[in-house]
């Protein structure tokens, strides 16, 4: 019994730490297409969001490979969600403003 409930801290410790990281994503390049300064963005963005997972992933993570596993599979399935949840139809006003004028 005690071993099902560290897999399931583990499965929703990874969908917790995937939601962060794929939302994360997710929010950055949505703001950092419309930045004059992308690079910072999209730099900033991957250092912040893996000073978060990677530590959740080495010290909540670690102890064993089927906790690992479990949190792998959880990081996974946000990915989905979170793809899912930020899903772009084929319009592609939605995309990009369009400008008023020539370049």
């Amino acid at each position: 019994m005690n071993e099902l409930l560290f897999l399931t801290f583990a499965l929703v410790t990874g969908i917790l730490l995937g939601a962060i990281f794929f939302g994360g994503l997710w929010w950055t390049v949505r703001k950092g297409i419309l930045s004059k300064h992308p690079a910072l963005w999209f730099f900033g963005s991957i250092l912040l969001r893996l000073g978060i997972v990677l530590p959740g992933f080495y010290f909540i993570l670690g102890n064993s490979w089927q906790s690992l596993l479990m949190g792998l599979l959880g990081f996974i399935i946000a990915r989905l969600i979170v793809m899912w949840l930020t899903r772009v139809t084929n319009q592609p006003e939605q995309l990009m403003p369009e400008a008023g004028h020539a370049p």
